[in-house]
């Protein structure tokens, strides 16, 4: 069986490797993230998961895995902010209090769908003006769920955390790991072949 990474995010494919797997094929689904009038967090991820899940091209010997990270205040769904002023906004949210980071993830084989959702809870420590000019100037910021990397410079942001801190990367690998033994996908026990890059 071969595994087909439906997404272009380099932090899942590092993920990935974490646990021995790398694709051999990466292809970014283009779907419409926009969320639906009062979509909740959770579902609006689950749906971007899936929707990714279900606009992969697969052949009948490969299995795709798609992913959806969301970072949530409440109802209020941060999504990838498209300017440093809409970043600092979110930023300036996410200060002194806790947030959600749902990850959802679907497995696909031919007509079959395996899905998992992980909830971590991370707490912000409260931000200055200044740590939040000069981690904009990082540009971490640029293309992530909330604003932010847990991974990057954000660590210091972050007292402490509970749930999957992989699942705030990007990848929930426990449960990644299960669903993709539940449909079959094995990665290779000695050398792994090199990811090929489809457009």
């Amino acid at each position: 069986m071969k595994l087909v990474l439906g997404s272009a995010s380099p932090r899942r494919l590092a993920l990935l490797a974490q646990i021995g797997i790398v694709p051999d094929a990466v292809r970014p689904a283009d779907i419409d993230e926009t969320p639906d009038r009062e979509e909740l967090p959770r579902p609006y991820c689950r749906r971007m998961a899936r929707m990714k899940a279900e606009a992969l091209s697969l052949a009948d010997d490969e299995i795709g895995l798609t992913a959806d990270t969301t970072v949530a205040i409440g109802r209020r769904i941060l999504g990838k902010a498209g300017t440093a002023a809409e970043a600092a906004d979110f930023l300036r949210r996410l200060s002194g209090r806790r947030h959600r980071v749902v990850t959802a993830l679907v497995v696909r084989h031919k007509d079959r769908i395996w899905e998992r959702d992980t909830t971590t809870i991370v707490r912000f420590k409260r931000l200055t003006a200044a740590e939040i000019e000069a981690y904009l100037a990082t540009g971490e910021w640029q293309g992530k769920a909330g604003a932010y990397a847990i991974q990057g410079h954000a660590q210091a942001f972050i007292p402490w955390i509970e749930g999957s801190f992989s699942g705030v990367v990007g990848l929930p690998l426990h449960e990644t790991a299960m669903l993709l033994a539940a449909a079959g996908y094995r990665a290779p026990a000695s050398e792994v072949p090199g990811q090929r890059v489809v457009a």
